[in-house]
This record gives structure tokens, C-alpha cells and sequence, in this order.
């Protein structure tokens, strides 16, 4: 699908930044990233055409400076964990409520065409029996969750009070490369793996999750930047299937082979998190033509592959 003008992607030089600017890249004109770096590295984008801006989205001078000029916006910058949401959520909402706030309003202002803002799917609806839909009531368990929750909101106030076009993209749980610092659970344990550090279960092992591939959702967020949607609303980007962490676990041993796998350990539930999490990917797939095609065996070797070949991983640069 080609892509016109000019696309700023906030939190670029992130994890899903650094997946999705390489597949903006081929068909847009220009690509603008703003990161404060807090989590991203600036040398996951070396070499590619990109104007990069380091800055805070809390401050409202650096946005606007950023957002000039572009037609769309991807707005992925967020503070993500969700317990670290729990034991500090005036810094989540002051990050996810406060600095997209500061994006929608300097987009309006800017004349930005569309806005795409990556939310999150378990974390809005709460613990309910999955698959997890669109319809589903909101009722969020952490402060990352509520955090997400009002983003949504104020992208659908911004598309009915003003008519900027926003979508809200729901993700799942993301892994790939350029995930050194994802505290989400592949990252985790291909860190653990790599250290050769026990790897650590939260839980009886038996939750639920729905992996989706980096390059799967880049090319969904690609289209949502072009595609006619249901602006205000959501869309939720998975793959349907529902991956215990126990499961996980023994596709990762027999990825790696039981000699040179960590031992495994078990450790009490974490305040927060939802005990299962798959989505319907019902609504993507008829606005979005989404259907991902990187199976879960292919993409942990694909990122296995890049945690053993990445030196600066362990380095102290990404950690």
C-alpha cells in the first residue's frame, strides 16, 4: 500500500518502533521519530532515512515542534509495564494520559490527517473470558490499563468534538526483535536465556496470552495509516490464538534443546495481570485486511536469532 506524505512515529527508536519504521520506510515520504530514549536505542535506527528528535511527549514545546508539519501520526511512546503501573501510577498516567493529550491536541492544531494510537487490549477489559472483543465493557485491573482506557477516550472526544481522525489499535502481547528492553514475557525469558539466569513463571504457568509477531503488527499499523476505519474507535490486532505460559515455555526448550535450557522457576501472581488474554481479530481483518502469518515457532526462532547475535544487548546499552 503506498503511503503519502509525511509520518511521525513517537517512541520510534522503541521496540515496535524499530520493526515498524522499516516497513513505513519503502513506501513513505518522509519519516520523523521523537524518542526521549528512556527505553529505545538511537543505534537500532542507524542507517536508515529517518529525522529523529529526542524529547519527552510531557513537554508540550518538543510535541508540537515535532508534530509540525507531519500529515499523520503514530503514536506507540507510552510507559508500558504494567507493574511498575502499580507501584507508580502518577508517572503512567502523567506519560500515556498527559503526553497523548499533548500529541491530539498539537495534531489538531497541525492539521494532521490521522492519528493512530497503539492501546492495548487485556489491560483495558479487564479479567472476562476471552476472546476479547471491541464490545467488550472497559474495566481495567492496573493503572497502565486505565491509562490505555483514557487515550481511547480522548482520541474518540478529539474525532467527535474536533474531526481528527483517530484510531485506537489495540495490541496484544508483541514480541521480535529489538526487544532487549520489552519487560514483557518473550523478552524476559529470551534475556534469562541467553544469561543463562532460571527463568521465572508468575503464577502456575496455566495463564493465557496472544503472541503476535512485531512484523505482523507493523504492517497492520502500515495499513491503519490509509485504510478507511471506524475513526474513534478500536481495533484489536492479535492473532486469535490463546498461548499458555507453560506452552510458551516448551516451545522455547525445544528451540534451544533441554541441555541448554534454564532451569524454570515459579513465583506468586503479580498484582495487575489478567489470568487469560486472546482476542478476536474479527474487526481488524474486515477493516484492515489484517490476517498475520508468522506462526509462533517461526517468530521465537526469528528472535531468538537476533537476541544471540545482538553483542549490545548484554552490553549495558539495552539490558
Amino acid at each position: 500500500m503506498a503511503l503519502a506524505g509525511k509520518c511521525l512515529v513517537t517512541g520510534g527508536a522503541g521496540f515496535i518502533g524499530a520493526n515498524l519504521i522499516r516497513c513505513l520506510l519503502p513506501s513513505c515520504g518522509l519519516v520523523r521519530v521523537l524518542d526521549n530514549l528512556s527505553s529505545g536505542r538511537r543505534e537500532d535506527l542507524d542507517g536508515l532515512d529517518v529525522e529523529f528528535i529526542q524529547g519527552d511527549i510531557r513537554d508540550v514545546d518538543i510535541v508540537d515542534r515535532a508534530v509540525t508539519g507531519m500529515e499523520k501520526v503514530v503514536h506507540l511512546a507510552a510507559d508500558t509495564e504494567v507493574i511498575q503501573s502499580v507501584e507508580d501510577p502518577k508517572r503512567n498516567l502523567d506519560v500515556n494520559v498527559i503526553g497523548t493529550f499533548n500529541l491530539l491536541r498539537s495534531s489538531l492544531k497541525h492539521g494532521v490527517e490521522r492519528f493512530v494510537f497503539a492501546s492495548t487490549g487485556g489491560a483495558i477489559v479487564g479479567d472476562v473470558v476471552p476472546p476479547v472483543t471491541e464490545e467488550m465493557v472497559p474495566h481495567p485491573i492496573s493503572p497502565y490499563g486505565a491509562s490505555k482506557l483514557a487515550g481511547e477516550g480522548y482520541c474518540s472526544a478529539f474525532w467527535g468534538a474536533y474531526g481528527l481522525k483517530t484510531i485506537s489499535l489495540r495490541f496484544s502481547n508483541v514480541y521480535g526483535p529489538f526487544s532487549y528492553h520489552k519487560g514483557s514475557v518473550i523478552a524476559k525469558f529470551f534475556r534469562q536465556m541467553r544469561s543463562g539466569s532460571p527463568l521465572t513463571i508468575y503464577g502456575n504457568g496455566e495463564q493465557t496470552r496472544d503472541f503476535v509477531f512485531a512484523e505482523d503488527l507493523s504492517k497492520a499499523i502500515t495499513g491503519a495509516l490509509e485504510a478507511p476505519l471506524p475513526f474513534g474507535g478500536s481495533i484489536q490486532l492479535g492473532t486469535g490464538s490463546e498461548i499458555s505460559i507453560n506452552h510458551l515455555v516448551g516451545k522455547l526448550r525445544s528451540l534451544v534443546g533441554s541441555g541448554k535450557f534454564p532451569p524454570v522457576q515459579f513465583a506468586p501472581p503479580r498484582p495487575g495481570e489478567v489470568s487469560r488474554n486472546f482476542v478476536s481479530i474479527a474487526r481488524a481483518k474486515d477493516c484492515l485486511g489484517f490476517s498475520p502469518v508468522v506462526d509462533l515457532e517461526t517468530g521465537l526462532q526469528r528472535t531468538w536469532d537476533w537476541f544471540s547475535h545482538d553483542t549490545q544487548v548484554f552490553s549495558g546499552i539495552g539490558r
